[in-house]
């Protein structure tokens, strides 16, 4: 196992892996460069949720080329150079396209589905505040909904409510701020590979079951059919208990794990082959 991850033919990059870090980079670098197409290409690339007017079928495979930050395509372009290229180096090119693409398809729809009921949770729970209006659900809807700390104008303002919470005259400032998350919400996008490269690692587990992996901040050999499922029950820890400061797609990253599982399973037990 040494000699093979470690030889310079296998830290050679195939084509395939290859033109997949370049693009992102690419499409990175249009966005974040002072080039004024940061807007546009988050409106038209960024993958939105199902009924809102910005959603368009496309973004199902753009939004894999797009990403928030330097970390945010650093460790997805790592980790599709780390284990891509092994992959691509066993499976070839035309499988290991097909294999990341539908990884991050599957990711999509997934991700897109659970968001589905959430927001509609979030609107229903919106409704309710509008039709009888009350302190104690607005507190809970702004704890549950509302990303990060609330702004020190929204605090003072629930503060001054909470000690006169039968003064009818806060209702008409709470209906703003609860249409302002529910819109945050319902156009909130989605970017990144994460989904494609939790299928990739799947896939590496699921074909080399007894390779070590690390995490960077916890540097504890770890073997790869313990270290995936560990990692898989976190995601869905983090995903079900829905932390309004987490803003990790983590439904995402389950489904891209689930679509590359159930594709190396198929192909395992078919022999798949594509010449």
């Amino acid at each position: 196992m040494m000699s093979f991850f470690g030889s310079g033919r296998q830290m050679a990059i195939p084509p395939v892996v290859k033109n997949i870090i370049i693009i992102n980079v690419i499409v990175f670098l249009l966005k974040w460069l002072p080039l004024g197409l940061a807007d546009l290409m988050e409106q038209h690339l960024a993958l939105h949720n199902f009924g809102t007017e910005l959603f368009k079928p496309h973004q199902l495979i753009t939004h894999m080329f797009m990403h928030a930050d330097w970390t945010h395509i650093f460790f997805n372009m790592f980790a599709v150079f780390m284990f891509g290229r092994i992959l691509e180096q066993i499976w070839g090119g035309k499988k290991m396209l097909i294999f990341y693409t539908l990884s991050g398809l599957g990711a999509a729809v997934i991700h897109l589905t659970v968001s589905y009921f959430q927001l509609n949770n979030m609107t229903e729970m919106a409704s309710a505040f509008f039709n009888t209006p009350d302190y104690s659900t607005f507190n809970h809807f702004v704890d549950k909904y509302l990303p990060g700390r609330p702004a020190v104008q929204l605090t003072s303002f629930m503060q001054e409510w909470f000690y006169k919470p039968d003064d009818p005259s806060f209702i008409p400032q709470a209906n703003e701020y609860v249409r302002a998350i529910v819109d945050h919400n319902l156009n909130m996008p989605t970017v990144g590979a994460s989904g494609a490269v939790f299928g990739l690692l799947i896939a590496f587990a699921m074909i080399f079951p007894d390779a070590e992996l690390m995490l960077i901040f916890l540097p504890i050999p770890i073997k790869a059919k313990y270290f995936v499922p560990i990692y898989a029950v976190l995601e869905l820890f983090f995903g079900v208990a829905d932390f309004n400061w987490d803003n990790m797609a983590h439904f995402a990253h389950l489904g891209g794990a689930l679509v590359g599982f159930l594709i190396v399973l198929y192909w395992k037990k078919n022999q798949f082959r594509i010449n």
